[in-house]
């Protein structure tokens, strides 16, 4: 064992593992091949490799040497192994959960090649073993030489390669594993790359898939959810309008979704492939309307320092969305009226005219019409806008359309918050249903997502019970504010609304969706009334 052996002796054939280095780019198959590959031979007792990774949590109370540690937050954990025992009861030394499994940079021989990025290179053991860990271990598998080699990649260290030899091995054979260590390193670097890329590759598919669950219709409506007369009726509309460049002014209380069908008109008509542009007139400070709307041209005023399109011509070709058109300024309304009319427009500091071909949208929560009469908007302007005017129903006028919306917001909200899917039940869409929704779909949306996030366990609880009990209240004294009604009469009304309850529950009384929470009233007391009023 102690006299000089080839290359071929040693290693086998380098320039077939240097082949296979190139073809591979995992990890998990890079790494075993190698060492496999490396300590083929007998004349090998033992190849590995380190790689520089953080430690695992608990790495550092089990490690042999964390006395010696200059630095917890990196270290070089043992990643492959391979290599033949004399002993034939020995343990197969591919295990990594060895005592050497870890070792500090800086810190024993491993350690030292990977600080220093230089190799190590012992071919007699006999001559030098001031790098002997365990002199028992090297006599007794009649180690003669070893090699360490550090595994850098455009400059930085990625682990270390070591091999112990028991045979002495000539020049050549340190040129090759020098070689070797260098192909390895690049394999290596080239996998995690190949992993990195695999990775944005499945999250980039998740998020597509997410986009692709956003914008799935999920009615012939596109964006508008539900199936109720009066969204019918809507959908209509947009039919019949979105062929033509005709104006349309969009009415509906606020949170109705009129952005959502200045979506879908744009997106049915012959300009879908060009920009939607979407203006909030109520958010654009008064000084800036013009520079907003038209642009303006460098130096034409402080702060101007590069010419700016505005927004018309953003919108050039496509369509513009003027949401809260009612908040534009009376003296500014002329100018916008005659880039409508004649279809050109002048940026602030420059005399030259641009034309410009753009369909408008305007959509308003006020009533326009009665703002042109009382003198608050221009009528010219309003009957330029409102060639096709379109009343979006509130909410409350189309209950039907609840749960299909809740179902679709809930999931929104579920897949955000990464939760499981809460049940909407009966109760809770009779809960949805009986209230008013003064904010609308918007409303609706904010209350299902904070139901969400404290539906811990599953169950969803809505923050509707003092508004709906106040509205009912009020109803019930303007209905009642001029009859009195006898103790017989009174009992009945408290019955009837006992019965509804309970129908509302599906005969429960007790917990969150029971009778008694629905009255506002103790279970034990809903109990005595039921029994004293007879309700079966």
């Amino acid at each position: 064992m102690a006299t000089e052996t080839n290359l071929v002796g040693i290693l086998g054939d380098p320039k077939q593992l240097l082949l296979q280095l190139a073809e591979l780019h995992h990890l998990s198959e890079l790494l075993p091949l190698t060492v496999q590959r490396l300590a083929e031979r007998s004349s090998v007792a033992l190849a590995r490799i380190w790689l520089i990774k953080p430690p695992e949590p608990g790495d550092c109370t089990r490690c042999r040497l964390v006395g010696e540690c200059p630095n917890k937050q990196r270290c070089l954990h043992l990643v492959a192994s391979a290599g033949h025992s004399l002993d034939p009861i020995q343990e197969p030394w591919g295990n990594l959960a060895g005592a050497f499994r870890r070792f500090p940079i800086g810190v024993r021989k491993v350690g030292l090649i990977a600080s220093t990025g230089k190799s190590l290179e012992v071919a007699s053991v006999e001559n030098d073993s001031s790098w002997v860990a365990e002199p028992q271990w090297i006599r007794q598998e009649e180690v003669a030489s070893f090699v360490g080699h550090p595994l850098k990649f455009r400059g930085e260290v990625l682990g270390v390669l070591a091999i112990f030899s028991r045979a002495k091995p000539g020049s050549n054979c340190f040129e090759w594993l020098r070689m070797v260590a260098d192909h390895l390193a690049a394999a290596i670097a080239n996998a995690r790359a190949m992993d990195e890329i695999e990775s944005l590759k499945r999250r980039l598919e998740q998020e597509n898939e997410y986009l692709r669950e956003e914008v799935q219709q999920s009615t012939a409506l596109g964006d508008l959810l539900g199936q109720s007369p009066a969204l019918q009726a809507v959908a209509r509309q947009i039919e019949l309008v979105a062929p033509t460049d005709s104006a349309v002014l969009i009415l509906g209380e606020s949170g109705t979704g009129k952005e959502v069908v200045a979506r879908e008109i744009h997106r049915h008509s012959r300009r879908s492939d060009r920009p939607l542009i979407k203006v909030n007139c109520a958010a654009i400070p008064r000084e800036l309307y013009e520079s907003e709307f038209f642009g303006h041209v460098k130096g034409s005023f402080t702060g101007a320092l590069r010419d700016r399109l505005g927004r018309f011509e953003l919108a050039d070709k496509g369509t513009l969305f003027l949401d809260e058109i009612g908040e534009i300024p009376l003296d500014l309304q002329s100018k916008l009226l005659r880039v409508l009319q004649e279809g050109e427009l002048e940026r602030i500091g420059e005399e030259r005219t641009r034309r410009v071909d753009v369909r408008i949208i305007a959509a308003t929560n006020r009533n326009l019409k009665s703002e042109a009469e009382a003198g608050r908007f221009r009528q010219d302007l309003y009957y330029r806008l409102s060639v096709f005017p379109m009343d979006l129903p509130p909410l409350r006028k189309r209950t039907e359309d609840i749960p299909l919306l809740a179902e679709h917001f809930l999931a929104r909200y579920a897949r955000q918050l990464g939760r499981k899917l809460p049940r909407l039940t009966l109760s809770n869409v009779q809960d949805l249903q009986r209230y008013d929704w003064p904010g609308n779909v918007r409303e609706l949306q904010h209350v299902l997502e904070r139901a969400c996030i404290i539906a811990t366990d599953g169950r969803l609880k809505f923050d509707l019970a003092s508004s709906s009990s106040k509205k009912t209240e009020a109803k019930a004294i303007e209905s009642t504010s001029e009859r009195i009604f006898t103790e017989s009469e009174f009992r009945v009304l408290e019955a009837d609304n006992i019965r509804a309850a309970l129908a509302a529950s599906r005969g429960k009384i007790y917990g969150d969706d029971g009778a008694a929470t629905k009255l506002e009233m103790k279970p034990t007391t809903l109990s005595s009334r039921i029994k004293a009023l007879g309700i079966r």
